[in-house]
């Protein structure tokens, strides 16, 4: 197996497709793939299409967190409960996946990143976690010959997997409990019958199905439009790099306010921009420019701006809004959003490994990638029924937060398309909180 996933490739789900099914998936990263194993075990009769390969786009090139610290308190419960899942599903799926409890740990570079740590901390007590502060001789134990942080955020219980390994097995296992998957094959939209899904029309036709569960990550928001459906989610680009094998210098995950690391099963280190991102301007970005300033305003410093979206992306200027069902899609032009990395950041950031780490020194890079990361202008994603087209479920806008939460998410849009309560508060993350008149009311930035 190659990474990151491009083309061309030999899809692995590749079946034909049936005439109808009860629940039909857009999306083949996490979120669809999780959503769809739970309701194929309840033994509803679940199609998944995914336009490209699984796990090709964001879900695959994360940087593998399993956290439950730093969530938004609406998103610990959901967190709580995926991090048990993953724990389940290392043993249900009889595939190693890279999960290993090493933990979480956030340091301070300054006072300020101490009180925003200490600021969290409630949340965590009021949910049993074990997270708590360390002091400076503290972080100093922990990272023995590192730089000399202020202090830090443990949280023990956390995790990690390797993404590009767990969501295909994820999928491989779904498929074993009855789902049919089907790679390579794009929904180029949704059939709509007096006022309600009908189905969708696929690349290779039509399916009948009376729910439609949209989990298209950076994409959905192109698809939601076509159907009249206000989803003001917008992309961001992030970079990400693996070292060459090293020797351990911490076995969990780690970041502060200039690079992140954890280690990986290769015996390197997957390496980041600490927040840095980037940001392609086009027609939605000015559309929702509005919505997006209360996050702009306090990200500035770590949003990087550029002049226009490549071409075929989902926010470029050329991407058509409206097209024909029966003719070729901007998702079949763009089989997999592959977005070069930013290797002016990696060469930052290995040059900060290395002075952190000077036994280690600048660290060799094995591989570089990047990804887009579907955000929402409160940094929360949208999980929910939409009220104007019965039968569609929203699942997307996961805000580079998905790949850890991602069994609990599946759960519950599994549990939402069913009709069954899904035992947490989704009030947070219901769409109409952009046109409700509500107060864009930012999650976390730690």
């Amino acid at each position: 197996m190659t990474f990151p996933f491009t083309g061309p490739w030999t899809s692995e789900h590749d079946g034909p497709l049936p005439d109808a099914a009860d629940v039909l998936v857009i999306g083949g990263g996490i979120i669809g793939v999780m959503t769809t194993y739970f309701l194929a075990l309840r033994g509803v009769r679940v199609v998944l299409c995914e336009k490209g390969r699984i796990a090709g786009e964001q879900s695959s090139r994360n940087w593998g967190w399993v956290r439950q610290q730093g969530r938004d308190p609406a998103e610990l419960p959901i967190m709580i409960e995926a991090l048990s899942l993953w724990r389940r599903l290392q043993r249900a799926i009889g595939e190693d996946i890279g999960l290993r409890q090493e933990g979480v740990l956030y340091l301070a570079n300054a006072a300020k990143d101490l009180e925003g740590f200490e600021a969290w901390l409630p949340h965590a007590r009021e949910h049993g976690l074990d997270t708590r502060m360390l002091s400076r001789g503290e972080v100093a134990a922990m990272l023995r010959h590192a730089a000399d942080w202020k202090g830090g955020l443990w949280t023990a219980s956390d995790a990690r997997a390797e993404p590009w390994v767990a969501v295909p097995a994820l999928a491989r296992a779904a498929a074993r409990a009855g789902a049919v998957i089907r790679e390579h094959c794009a929904v180029r939209g949704i059939d709509v019958a007096s006022g309600r899904v009908a189905g969708v029309v696929t690349e290779a036709g039509r399916i009948r199905a009376d729910r439609v569960v949209l989990a298209g990550g950076a994409w959905s928001s192109l698809l939601a439009r076509v159907h009249g459906v206000d989803l003001p989610q917008l992309s961001v680009r992030a970079t990400v790099a693996a070292t060459v094998p090293l020797p351990q210098v911490f076995a969990g995950n780690a970041a502060d306010g200039h690079f992140a690391f954890r280690r990986r099963l290769d015996g390197g280190y997957s390496i980041a921009p600490g927040g840095a991102h980037e940001f392609w301007t086009g027609p939605d970005a000015l559309r929702h420019f509005g919505l997006y300033l209360p996050q702009l305003r306090r990200d500035r410093r770590s949003t990087r701006f550029r002049a226009l979206a490549p071409k075929g992306y989902p926010d470029a200027w050329g991407t058509p809004r409206h097209w024909d069902a029966d003719r070729e899609s901007p998702f079949e032009r763009c089989r997999v959003l592959d977005p070069p990395p930013n290797m002016r950041f990696l060469d930052d950031v290995r040059s900060r490994f290395g002075e952190t780490f000077p036994s280690l020194g600048r660290p060799g890079i094995a591989a570089a990638w990047a990804g887009m990361i579907d955000v929402m202008p409160d940094t929360v994603p949208v999980v929910d029924h939409v009220a104007t087209l019965p039968g569609l479920t929203i699942a997307t806008g996961m805000s580079g937060h998905g790949f850890g939460i991602g069994p609990g998410f599946g759960r519950v849009v599994a549990d939402l398309v069913e009709g069954r309560a899904p035992g947490h508060d989704l009030s947070r993350f219901r769409l109409s909180r952009f046109t409700d008149g509500s107060k864009i009311d930012l999650g976390p930035s730690l």
